[in-house]
């Protein structure tokens, strides 16, 4: 191994899955050289040095650096997949349902447009249901044999606002949804930066009030909301939203809005958008009975 470069040698070692995946652990700073820490893909091997990689959870690395995000986003707002059938739209590696396994999920129907991208452990676990070469528009409660009790998605190349009718259409009256928006695919191409990188808050709160307000069309409010805890595709922020079929009073209580019928964000949703764009804490939705946000 002399000589070689960090990440070819974390490969080589079985420490990584790619060459990509081992210039990630360099990049989280999770390599070490003989215990010290190594921040450089490129930094020389020593012959006979010892290479670990440290913080792996359950001791397999996750199928992709997305599942940290849906890790820290299921912690700040409090979310939990145990026991729940689960839906990851866009599963691509497969890094979100990775995290919803090791969470408890009881089961999770993986769909993505394309074939063949679900890392090994997550495929060959029997608690996912893969559907390769499935359009997330295109899903019904028919095609996945029932509606689902969690929504997770992280999509690229498209807007949420797209798909927002066919994921309220498949989840369960008492379900939610827990959606990462992507302010770079949400703009719009005119007024996306020539960088690719929106940086201008305002812009980033009209992305997120465009999908909270498509979702609201179909029956489906804002619970709570909270940035990603790493930075998207060349340092944009992305930020989680929790939605959930509206309700006028107690989840499974009369009154409740089914999923499909239109309603509209109060004064409160925008109020909560933001304060966790601008760098507020995570705000969740006040109930009628509970103290108000500081």
């Amino acid at each position: 191994m002399s000589g070689d470069r960090l990440d070819v040698a974390l490969l080589a070692a079985g420490l990584a899955r790619s060459r990509t995946h081992a210039r990630r652990i360099v990049e989280e700073g999770r390599a070490r050289i003989d215990g010290r820490r190594a921040d450089k893909p490129s930094a020389p091997v020593p012959d006979g040095a010892r290479l670990t990689v440290v913080d792996v959870p359950d001791g397999i690395e996750y199928a992709s650096r997305a599942a940290h995000k849906l890790a820290g986003a299921l912690d700040l707002l409090e979310l939990d997949p145990r026991g729940l059938l689960c839906l990851d739209a866009g599963a691509s590696a497969g890094g979100f349902t990775d995290v919803l396994l090791r969470r408890g999920a009881d089961r999770v129907i993986a769909v993505d447009i394309g074939h063949d991208q679900l890392a090994d452990h997550v495929r060959e676990d029997v608690r996912v249901e893969v559907r390769d070469g499935m359009s997330v528009r295109d899903l019904t409660p028919d095609m996945l044999g029932a509606r689902v009790d969690l929504v997770v998605a992280d999509l690229s190349f498209i807007s949420l606002r797209t798909v927002l009718p066919a994921l309220a259409g498949v989840t369960a009256q008492h379900g939610e949804l827990l959606l990462m928006v992507k302010p770079q695919f949400e703009v719009g191409k005119q007024a996306l930066p020539r960088t690719g990188v929106v940086t201008d808050p305002a812009a980033r709160i009209r992305a997120v009030e465009g999908v909270v307000e498509t979702a609201a069309e179909q029956g489906i409010e804002l619970a709570a909301i909270g940035p990603s805890a790493l930075p998207g595709q060349d340092g944009n922020r992305e930020y989680f939203v929790h939605l959930r079929p509206a309700r006028s009073v107690r989840p499974h209580a009369a009154g409740a809005t089914a999923p499909g019928s239109s309603c509209t964000p109060d004064a409160q949703a925008y109020d909560m958008i933001g304060s966790a764009v601008g760098g507020a804490l995570p705000r969740r939705r006040r109930d009628q009975n509970a103290p108000e946000e500081d």
